[in-house]
């Protein structure tokens, strides 16, 4: 593990230059660039194509949720587009999980992308995990369904860092924890609810970390994202 290969930079917003540009500035910084929903929407297929141009490897975060066979086939479609990751949501339940790596097969055969299951948004917390009516708290739910998705032969999982720990526990070295909500110490939490700092997220058992304003807000993204990359270096 190096800082780079585990800096992931979200691409967040609509405007196509701008993702671009900034792709283009931090392309020799980072080995991920995040395209989202937002961008997809926006753009399409194309963009990831034109983002992976640039060398790093992308993760498409779209947060596939819908019955077996539909995503199935929209897994295949991430895979085709050149995402070297994507997400799917853990909630959707075995089948829907297992119909998502096959899915990927499908796309890209043995070059397949890792799927990745998200567990809890990051900007829920206990209160509104209440609101929603479950009885457990986020932590117990992210731990359940990391467990649910590795059963269904997922090899990834999104937690926040807060969690990565105790996902590491249950699911062992081979689990790949990708933990959004990073923020450096002298920067917001935004609309973040659990969040953690570079270093601690690494300490707590995290491969890649997800970064977004504090970097692509940043007066420059690629020194922004040089000093992510040497904290990680160090907590390493």
């Amino acid at each position: 593990m190096t800082g780079k290969s585990s800096l992931c930079i979200a691409l967040d917003g609509s405007d196509r230059s701008w993702i671009l540009s900034t792709a283009r500035s931090l392309a020799d910084h980072v080995g991920w660039l995040k395209v989202g929903l937002e961008a997809f929407v926006a753009h399409g297929p194309d963009l990831v194509g034109e983002v992976a141009a640039l060398g790093p490897r992308v993760f498409l975060d779209l947060k596939l949720h819908d019955i077996p066979a539909t995503v199935q086939r929209a897994a295949a479609n991430c895979a085709k587009c050149g995402a070297a990751m994507f997400t799917v949501h853990a909630g959707g339940g075995r089948a829907m999980l297992e119909a998502a790596v096959a899915g990927a097969s499908d796309g890209a055969g043995d070059n397949a992308p890792r799927v990745l299951a998200v567990t809890v948004l990051t900007s829920l917390d206990r209160t509104a995990f209440a609101e929603l009516g479950f009885e457990r708290g986020p932590d117990e739910i992210v731990v359940s369904w990391a467990r649910l998705a590795q059963r269904s032969g997922l090899t990834g999982v999104v937690a926040s860092a807060r969690e990565a720990a105790a996902v590491r526990r249950e699911c062992g070295n081979q689990m790949c924890i990708v933990t959004p909500g990073i923020r450096p110490v002298s920067s917001q939490a935004d609309d973040q609810r659990r969040v953690l700092t570079p270093t601690e997220a690494i300490r707590a058992g995290a491969d890649i970390l997800v970064v977004g304003r504090p970097v692509t807000r940043a007066n420059d993204p690629a020194e922004a994202a040089q000093r992510i990359v040497e904290e990680i270096n160090a907590a390493v």
